[in-house]
């Protein structure tokens, strides 16, 4: 059943604030795929090493780093921002909404930091750190690999009024997911590619039971979802869930990068509300674009290449702006 998307009033004006933003962003960001050849050349494999040992006693960790990187981009551009704990002058962006207890890999990205610090101290930001991270979690779950742009550094502030207002929701409709993605100068293409990276990874009851009790005006379940999977969910996430339950973004490969989010979306099992909407929403320009990637895995892999980088060049902090964090949960003592 095909559905129709508004956009709210306030989510209007926060989304202005954000595009704002975004246009007088620094201009003189240069990213460079051999940003680190000479000063740190080992600073890929250090960060895959650390992610391959990580991924062995926790299978939901490549998601997570990944989620990371997402979440960092679409607040104030890709700084590092959501790495930052709270503090005297911080409130810390893993209090938002969209990140309250569910962002995590905090740890990994710690050991991995402390890893390429005993190599090449002081060299590489918080910030480059996820953009690897999140390219060697996609390549270590049977995604496609691609070359990085780096040399960002990371910012000296956090944002958590802007990430409740800027992350994309697991609850958005589909006017308030377009426009999150072009506030920060992304397309169409970009939000339906990087959405496919919900095929793996794990999501708290909290973040689809709406769709499942109570949606609609007479009492009744979100119609967009199937009656298999409804029952399946309901059954996962009682309406007196417990917290601690998770389920599986992609209900046939959960643990693998590949592009059955696209096929589960065209057969009504898509988790989130915001994954169905691209889908189910009617006349939306993200439909055929979704038949594509489920018809080929190639031109996902293709695209999420193109998407990831587009995504990663969000307003970065270079030359002389920002620093390069000792310690990626906090700035450096003056």
């Amino acid at each position: 059943m095909a559905r129709s998307s508004t956009l709210s009033s306030p989510t209007v004006v926060a989304l202005f604030a954000a595009a704002l933003l975004f246009l007088l962003r620094p201009l003189n960001a240069e990213l460079t795929a051999d940003f680190y050849a000479k000063t740190c050349p080992d600073v890929s494999s250090i960060v895959q090493t650390v992610i391959h040992e990580a991924l062995e006693s926790d299978p939901r960790i490549t998601a997570s780093l990944l989620r990371l990187h997402f979440h960092d981009c679409f607040v104030q551009g890709c700084d590092g921002s959501i790495l930052l704990d709270n503090s005297p002058t911080i409130k810390s962006e893993k209090d938002s909404a969209p990140s309250f207890k569910s962002a995590r890999g905090f740890c990994v990205v710690d050991k991995i930091k402390a890893a390429i610090e005993s190599t090449c101290p002081g060299t590489v930001s918080c910030a480059d750190i996820l953009a690897l991270a999140a390219n060697a979690s996609v390549y270590l779950s049977g995604g496609p690999y691609w070359t990085v742009l780096l040399g960002r550094r990371d910012g000296l502030t956090a944002n958590q009024g802007l990430a409740n207002t800027s992350i994309p929701s697991p609850f958005d409709s589909y006017a308030n997911l377009t426009s999150k993605f072009f506030a920060v100068g992304l397309d169409i293409t970009d939000l339906v590619t990087l959405s496919g990276a919900h095929t793996f990874g794990r999501a708290h009851c909290k973040s689809f039971t709406p769709r499942l009790y109570n949606f609609t005006a007479d009492g009744g379940p979100d119609p967009t979802l199937s009656p298999w999977y409804l029952t399946a969910l309901q059954k996962l996430c009682p309406p007196n869930f417990s917290s601690s339950v998770l389920a599986d973004l992609d209900p046939t490969t959960p643990n693998l990068f590949d592009n059955h989010y696209y096929s589960n979306l065209q057969k009504n099992d898509g988790l989130f509300q915001s994954d169905q909407e691209l889908y189910s929403t009617a006349g939306a320009a993200t439909v055929p674009i979704v038949n594509s990637f489920s018809a080929d895995q190639s031109a996902f892999f293709k695209s999420f290449t193109r998407s990831i980088v587009n995504m990663g060049n969000i307003s970065p902090l270079t030359g002389s702006n920002g620093e390069i964090r000792c310690n990626c949960r906090k700035v450096n003592e003056s």
